[in-house]
């Protein structure tokens, strides 16, 4: 995505309604937005554009780089796991809540049925990021260089992604998460380290 939205995209995602997040702008700059992962466009007609959660995440935040910054240069990450120095603390929590939140109200706007309790289109476009959100935003605790946790990859299936977590206790937890946040676990075992794991897929209905 390179590094921080222009000028001129941070106006338009800042002029973002702030009820629906619905973004007014030329087409290229709305376009712009979408190649960011910073905002979607709506699959039905007219075919509005709306913020992403991370897109979101750029709306509140003050113009000037503060600690509450996120370290990808003002967009949201979510942690997925192995990260060399995971941010942690107020001002991490506040970000993920914010991004479930928005996360919850894209599916609200783009499911057909409106429906808040499966995934969207933007999470099957972006499963490891999405994975990832759903167990932060849960209390689940990323893996670190000096902590345990759970690990998001992706997987050559499609829309499919491998969560690994340090014991069986962790990864049933994890299951718990995806499949109440709208996925599909399954657990695994690798056949040569007889790793286990799950392997997850957002759900449809």
């Amino acid at each position: 995505m390179g590094g921080p939205p222009s000028a001129a995209q941070r106006r338009v995602i800042e002029g973002a309604d702030p009820e629906t997040g619905r973004l007014r702008g030329t087409r290229t700059q709305l376009a712009a937005l979408v190649k960011r992962g910073l905002a979607f466009r709506h699959p039905r007609p007219p075919h509005d554009h709306f913020l992403t959660p991370a897109g979101q995440r750029i709306r509140e935040q003050e113009p000037a780089a503060t600690p509450e910054t996120p370290a990808s240069g003002g967009v949201f990450a979510a942690r997925l796991g192995g990260e060399e120095a995971p941010v942690s603390g107020p001002a991490r929590l506040r970000e993920v809540r914010g991004a479930w939140q928005g996360l919850l109200e894209m599916r609200r706007m783009t499911n057909r049925d409106g429906a808040t309790d499966r995934p969207c289109g933007w999470e099957r476009t972006h499963l490891v990021r999405a994975a990832a959100l759903a167990l932060e935003a849960a209390g689940h605790e990323p893996e670190g260089p000096e902590m345990s946790g759970y690990r998001v990859r992706a997987t050559p299936q499609p829309e499919a992604v491998a969560v690994y977590a340090p014991d069986e206790e962790a990864l049933r937890a994890c299951a718990a998460t995806l499949e109440e946040a709208g996925w599909q676990p399954g657990v695994y075992t690798e056949p040569r380290t007889r790793v286990r794991y799950l392997l997850a897929s957002p759900r449809r209905v």
